[in-house]
């Protein structure tokens, strides 16, 4: 087990670097996108003026309100709440983020499947996991909302986040086809064949 801090964009050599049950913090610039947005971009064919190459995206509709824009607040938003929301119904959008976008991380909760595993094998990218419930300790990594495209959708809006120390976030799926998520079920169906053997079960 290793930390990193990656200060974004990263390259492909430093994401294939990077292994199960590492951690990884953020400085720079984070994305946020979900459902809609990638609805929309994959699916719909629009597109964004934002260049995510190398980039991190967070699985997220964050709750913000209305400010005048000003240097603390670029985009005219103020973060309220950025929590993070489950990754798993998005599964078939990380194959086309990262061959059409060039993203290389993705964050969320509760993991990704197989194909999202073969990408990152392919591609060069990881899944950084999140613990459900820590939405407000999330929000004091972001230093700002720098801007916002596809905002028609809000919140589902492509959000681009000013963050520092953004984590520590758990490596827990990784460009060498290693996936915590695999490896809790295996230990799991073990322990269980397991305990039904003693109880003599079949």
């Amino acid at each position: 087990m290793a930390h990193h801090d990656f200060t974004m964009p990263v390259t492909e050599q430093q994401v294939r670097a990077l292994r199960v049950n590492d951690t990884v913090t953020l400085y720079g610039t984070l994305y946020g996108i979900r459902d809609a947005t990638q609805i929309h971009m994959f699916d719909r064919g629009r597109k964004t003026r934002f260049d995510l190459r190398g980039h991190a995206v967070i699985h997220t509709a964050p709750n913000v309100k209305r400010v005048d824009a000003s240097a603390e607040h670029p985009s005219g938003y103020a973060p309220v709440c950025i929590g993070t929301t489950t990754s798993d119904r998005m599964e078939r959008f990380t194959r086309p983020l990262m061959e059409q976008c060039g993203v290389r991380i993705v964050i969320g909760k509760g993991g990704l499947r197989e194909g999202s595993l073969a990408a990152f094998r392919e591609l060069g990218g990881v899944y950084l996991a999140i613990i459900g419930g820590t939405a407000a300790l999330e929000t004091t990594w972001i230093e700002s909302i720098e801007d916002v495209d596809l905002d028609d959708l809000n919140p589902e809006s492509l959000w681009k986040f000013r963050v520092k120390g953004f984590g520590p976030l758990l490596v827990a799926m990784d460009a060498a086809g290693g996936s915590l998520y695999s490896e809790v079920k295996h230990n799991a169906q073990e322990r269980r064949a397991e305990a039904l053997a003693r109880l003599g079960v079949k």
